[in-house]
């Protein structure tokens, strides 16, 4: 881990129908007008079929890849068809942004971000989420050369996706005091600075949780913004640290064991609840605040039997072992799980 050695986005443009001004960006920053553009299937009609037309008023050259999965199948075919691009845009949400990284970073090309939801901070962060044979694995990639928020887009986006990426910023709380703990115990490398900016900006989300609210611009400004501040504080640490916890395991295990899975901010905001109890905070504060942004903060609300999240409370430790959280190395017993669940009203 380097704290010396910090990327972040060169440019953030980020506001009401910001999105037009992507031929601008693109001539600011490109040595030549030749991209490769990657949407979902979604996606494309949402906002690619919009910057595709703005690019090629402005004489760009465009090759379109549409992504269904965040694989490394996937990975491997945009890398193939985008190695004599200048860059490749990534229009989408999570899993076409994630997979235009680790393209992007593997072509040592730029990667210009255009989220179309704000479910999660990998928007801005320099880490992505890929599937391979072992399961979904989160992987070191160049942060975003540029990103472009448009708040307009990704409000109408559905609701729940805005709630998801506030519940996962929530969640920096209890992942730096794994952290904490961990550089405690095992002189893990600390960085002071990317652990205060995490912790700030989930507490700026706590003090707005009233104002957000479903169909709201202002709501989506509000997360769109914390999200690029919790993706700076993981590319100041140099990994996910800042904003990856145990409340994250928790949610990985979630991932490998439901047979349905929530959308991952949902599983991390209940993950943390039941965090912070085991950390001895004020878990009930986490709920509450959940509550307020219409977040689920129970099994029942996430769509998941209730002997998941038990098994996944047992399995969590067993997720990226490397590191430390407050986990441990052994876990949880069975009835421990599930009376963090009972304690913390996660299942009935």
């Amino acid at each position: 881990m380097d704290f010396r050695n910090v990327q972040l986005p060169r440019e953030i443009h980020s506001g009401s129908g910001i999105i037009e001004e992507i031929g601008d960006v693109c001539d600011n920053l490109l040595p030549k007008k030749d991209v490769t553009i990657l949407t979902g299937p979604t996606t494309k009609k949402i906002a690619g079929n919009h910057v595709i037309e703005i690019l090629k008023e402005s004489n760009y050259e465009i090759s379109e890849i549409t992504v269904n999965l965040a694989t490394e199948e996937s990975v491997e075919e945009v890398v193939k068809d985008s190695k004599d691009s200048s860059a490749i845009l990534g229009v989408g949400g999570g899993k076409v942004i994630d997979v235009a990284k680790m393209a992007s970073t593997i072509n040592h090309i730029p990667l210009i971000s255009v989220p179309t939801t704000a479910a999660h901070d990998g928007m801005a962060s320099p880490r992505a989420s890929i599937k391979n044979d072992k399961g979904t694995v989160s992987l070191k990639a160049n942060a975003p050369f540029a990103l472009i928020a448009d708040t307009t887009i990704i409000s109408q986006a559905p609701y729940r996706f805005t709630a998801a990426g506030f519940s996962d910023i929530i969640s920096n709380l209890t992942a730096v005091e794994d952290w904490k703990l961990a550089y405690k115990l095992i002189n893990e490398p600390f960085s002071d600075s990317a652990a205060a900016l995490s912790v700030m900006t989930a507490k700026l989300l706590i003090d707005e949780a009233d104002n957000i609210h479903p169909n709201n611009e202002n709501s989506a400004s509000v997360v769109v913004k914390g999200l690029i501040s919790s993706g700076m504080a993981i590319s100041i640490a140099g990994n996910s640290r800042p904003a990856s916890g145990s409340e994250h395991k928790f949610s990985h295990a979630l991932d490998m064991i439901a047979p349905k899975p929530a959308l991952h901010g949902e599983q991390c905001g209940v993950g943390t609840i039941m965090m912070m109890y085991l950390q001895g905070g004020d878990w009930q504060n986490i709920k509450s605040v959940l509550d307020k942004v219409n977040a689920p903060t129970t099994a029942k609300e996430l769509g998941i039997d209730e002997e998941y999240i038990i098994e996944a409370l047992i399995q969590a430790h067993n997720i990226r072992k490397e590191r430390y959280t407050i986990l441990g190395d052994r876990g949880l017993t069975r009835e421990a799980a599930e009376n963090i669940a009972l304690k913390t009203h996660v299942i009935e």
